[in-house]
Parts: C-alpha cells; sequence; structure tokens
C-alpha cells in the first residue's frame, strides 16, 4: 500500500510527531524454559489507560523440548495462549508470529488498525552450530502500517564473557542472511524503522557481580557503560553504528 495524504505519519515515542501518533509496547524476555504466568498485568501494563496500538513480544529460551515442540508446531505453544487470551478481549488480534525453537515472535496490533496493515511476512535465521542448528538466531516480522515499512527482529547470541565478537559476527550474519520476499524490502536495513532486540547477550566485563550490583542499588550507571561490551563494540563495528 503507498503512503498518500490521508495516512498519519508514523512517529514514536521520543520522535516528532506529525500528524497521528501510535503507541508501541514491546517486551523482550528470556523466560529460562519456564511456563508462563497466570497473570501478565503487570508484563502488558494493562492498567494503562491509554493502551498502546501495537504489541510486539519477543521471548527467548522457551521450553522446546522433543514432545513439547512437536505439540507445539500443531497447536499455539502456552505462551503464545496465555497472551492471545489476554489481549483478545481487549480487541487486540494476532496479526503475525514466528518460532525457532526456543525463540518466539509475536505482533498483536488493536482491532481497528487491522485494514492499514499490509505485505506482513515472517521468517527467520539459524546462527547456532555454524547456522544448522536453531537455538540461537533471529525470528523477525515485517509488515507494511499504514503504508509505512517496519521490521521486527528478536534474537538469541551466543552466551558467556569472552564471545562478544562472535556476538557481532552472529549480528551481522543475521542481517546479511536474512531475507524477505518483498520487492521494496528484501533486506532487513531497507525498512524505515528496525527494532531489533531479544537476549543479545553482551556483559559489563571487568566488574565483578558485587560491583555491578552496587552501581545498579545506587543508580551509578555510568561506571557500567564504560564496560558495556555492545557500548565498546558499537565504538569500532560500522554496522552496529546503524542502530
Amino acid at each position: 500500500m503507498e503512503e498518500n495524504e490521508d495516512q498519519p505519519d508514523l512517529t514514536l515515542r521520543g520522535g516528532t510527531v506529525h500528524g497521528d501518533s501510535f503507541r508501541l509496547h514491546m517486551v523482550t524476555w528470556n523466560v529460562a524454559t519456564v511456563d508462563p504466568p497466570d497473570d501478565l498485568t503487570s508484563l502488558l501494563h494493562l492498567n494503562d489507560p491509554e493502551g498502546p496500538d501495537l504489541y510486539v513480544i519477543g521471548l527467548q529460551e522457551v521450553f522446546s523440548g522433543p514432545l513439547r515442540f512437536v505439540s507445539d508446531t500443531i497447536f499455539d505453544d502456552p505462551w503464545s495462549q496465555v497472551f492471545m487470551s489476554t489481549l483478545a478481549p481487549l480487541n487486540y488480534v494476532k496479526v503475525s508470529s514466528v518460532r525457532l525453537q526456543g525463540l518466539l515472535l509475536l505482533f498483536f496490533c488493536k482491532l481497528e488498525h487491522l485494514p492499514f496493515i499490509r505485505d506482513v511476512q515472517a521468517t527467520y535465521t539459524r546462527t547456532g552450530i555454524y547456522g544448522y542448528w536453531g537455538n540461537k538466531g533471529g525470528v523477525s516480522v515485517r509488515l507494511s502500517f499504514y503504508g509505512h515499512m517496519l521490521c521486527f527482529l528478536n534474537c538469541h547470541l551466543a552466551a558467556h564473557m569472552n564471545y562478544a565478537s562472535e556476538r557481532v559476527d552472529e549480528f551481522e550474519y543475521i542481517m546479511d542472511k536474512l531475507v524477505f520476499d518483498c520487492e521494496k524490502a528484501p533486506k532487513i536495513a531497507d525498512h524505515k524503522l528496525v527494532f531489533w532486540f531479544g537476549d543479545l547477550n553482551f556483559r559489563i566485563q571487568d566488574h565483578g557481580m558485587h560491583f555491578v550490583r552496587s552501581c545498579i542499588e545506587q543508580q551509578n550507571y555510568s561506571l557500567l557503560w564504560s564496560k558495556d561490551q555492545l557500548t565498546m563494540m558499537k565504538k569500532k563495528e560500522q554496522r552496529l553504528q546503524e542502530f
């Protein structure tokens, strides 16, 4: 759908408002294989009187044992079920979802916006064990929202303190290999807005846990930012600087 004068400019919090604005609530959570809680009020800010227009939920380490994973390929997994049962009564519709083993991405919108969503595609890229195993990688949903091309990507990158360079390599691999069947925006970077989130696994190096906890409790974050691996990598990796 082409953008025209009747369509509002898309803007998010922190941006410049032109015409109508939209509210987006995003979640990223490594759930460590546990089942979902019964009450998602706090997680989804359901008591907010100005409910968001869009919910984008990215989970990592959703339980994917052999029997559960086979079941989840036939039926919706427990996490998807609880999000749908929570949001459907509030007039939200699940537009798309994609799963790669423990990675799950869900996209919901208010019913009123559904006619203005086009070209929805979902795909994934594996990075675990030379790209053949799905315990690490990225899952993505792209779409046109009121004529604006949006891309959401939930990832789980390599763990451990000393693997910062490997995490950057996996980030670049996903950027290069994840392709959509869309002439206008076949690659991630072709979209007007890209939201990249998940368990990126970058660490705070050179500081012990006691020091880190103390800084957090005292809200002295500046001492931590300087040793944040992602911040450090952005200074020398040009593709990270685009985010």
